[in-house]
């Protein structure tokens, strides 16, 4: 029996038509989009999330400054799915422009769209080390519209680099879909932080794909706090020995925002290694969603990968849903997930409200305690003081 396509189907299919992106129209057309029976989007249902999607995004400019002002960061910007011109570029960093569809295919609605109508893709080759942060401005801007943008970055044997990107946009229903590919060179090391601060009505979809060579270590942090709706996929592949991966996320849902966090990471070799650490934080009507999955390949012997997810309610309707998985195939490796969920400790909120603590700044305390261990380790000062910036604003917010 056909499937019943609402309007935003009939949207995107128009849309891939246009850009001649018609396997993926076609494969909209004939399952829609993704409903809870697809078990990756389980907990996150867009057929009925997503009712409408804007038109393609037309050509804007980059007057306005970044949405989060790092000291002495290096800005780079896309705008509306264009790439921006680049000023003076800081030793050990190379800019340029390619097509877009930097993704690897895969059986993923939101990459095949992407892969589809991104015409062209911010590219960054880090050739050693940089010690500037490295930021990315992804906005879409003007009246509601679908922009789509790709980012490719190639890191070299032993480079370093820190690298920031953020979201936002004009305050109006954008729909935005982004892709960001890093492959890492040998023994590299790389901090890559994604943060959502898109309108409060707009959509937010974001692909970030990692390939780690022998000895790279990578430390992410994905942060939602913008969009009503709002989903990053992480699909890290750790296909050389002695690859590591500190994979981290962060959940700040306010009332009628639904978040979602969906990782599936890869030991493809023996002797890698990753932690999973994601938490997420619910007041109001709001949900938050994390999946993780640790997939470890028959010949990726010795893998050493723990998964985490920890959840705090800060009201009644709040809800957070979590689904760690294990798909082991080698038999010698050490393997686990967790997940817990709960309210602010009674005893520790006593205790601060008998020393004269007021309730509002006592809780605030112990939110910023439960947050400190995915924000702590980022290293640059700068830009950890902008993220705590960022969260404490939006506990400020109280929304």
């Amino acid at each position: 029996m056909p499937v019943r396509l609402g309007p935003a189907e009939d949207s995107l299919i128009a849309q891939l038509k246009s850009a001649g992106a018609d396997a993926v129209a076609e494969r909209i057309t004939v399952a829609g989009l993704p409903t809870r029976r697809v078990e990756s989007y389980h907990y996150t249902d867009l057929k009925a999330l997503l009712r409408a999607v804007p038109p393609l995004a037309g050509a804007a400019n980059a007057a306005n400054p970044p949405s989060l002002a790092v000291p002495g960061a290096y800005v780079l910007t896309i705008v509306n799915g264009r790439v921006q011109a680049a000023g003076a570029v800081p030793a050990g960093l190379i800019v340029g422009k390619t097509e877009g569809g930097v993704l690897s295919t895969r059986d993923d609605t939101l990459v095949g769209i992407n892969n589809g109508l991104a015409s062209e893709a911010l590219s960054l080759s880090v050739e050693n080390g940089v010690d500037t942060v490295i930021q990315i401005d992804r906005r879409i801007e003007g009246e509601a519209a679908h922009a789509v943008d790709a980012l490719k970055i190639f890191v070299a044997d032993g480079a370093s680099v820190t690298i920031l990107e953020t979201f936002s946009g004009s305050d109006a229903a954008h729909m935005g879909n982004h892709a960001t590919y890093m492959a890492l060179g040998k023994n590299s090391a790389v901090t890559h932080v994604t943060l959502d601060l898109s309108p409060s009505k707009s959509s937010h979809f974001a692909t970030n794909e990692y390939r780690l060579a022998d000895g790279a270590r990578l430390r992410t942090l994905v942060i939602h706090a913008g969009a009503a709706l709002a989903r990053t996929q992480l699909f890290p592949i750790l296909a050389g020995a002695g690859a590591h991966a500190d994979i981290g996320g962060l959940n700040l849902a306010s009332d009628g925002q639904h978040l979602d966090i969906t990782m599936e990471s890869h030991h493809a070799v023996p002797h890698t290694s990753s932690q999973p650490l994601f938490k997420s934080i619910t007041r109001g009507r709001s949900k938050a969603v994390v999946q993780g999955k640790l997939v470890v390949d028959r010949d990726a012997q010795k893998t050493d990968a723990k998964f985490m997810h920890q959840g705090l309610m800060l009201s009644d309707e709040a809800e957070i849903l979590s689904k760690p998985e294990l798909e082991i195939y080698a038999d010698d490796v050490v393997c686990g997930h967790g997940s817990t969920c709960g309210k602010l400790d009674e005893d520790w909120m006593f205790y601060l409200l008998s020393r004269g603590i007021p309730q509002a700044e006592a809780e605030t305390m112990l939110v910023r305690g439960f947050i400190a261990e995915v924000l702590d380790p980022i290293e640059d000062e700068a830009l950890n003081e902008a993220l705590n910036t960022v969260v404490d604003g939006w506990l400020l917010s109280g929304k």
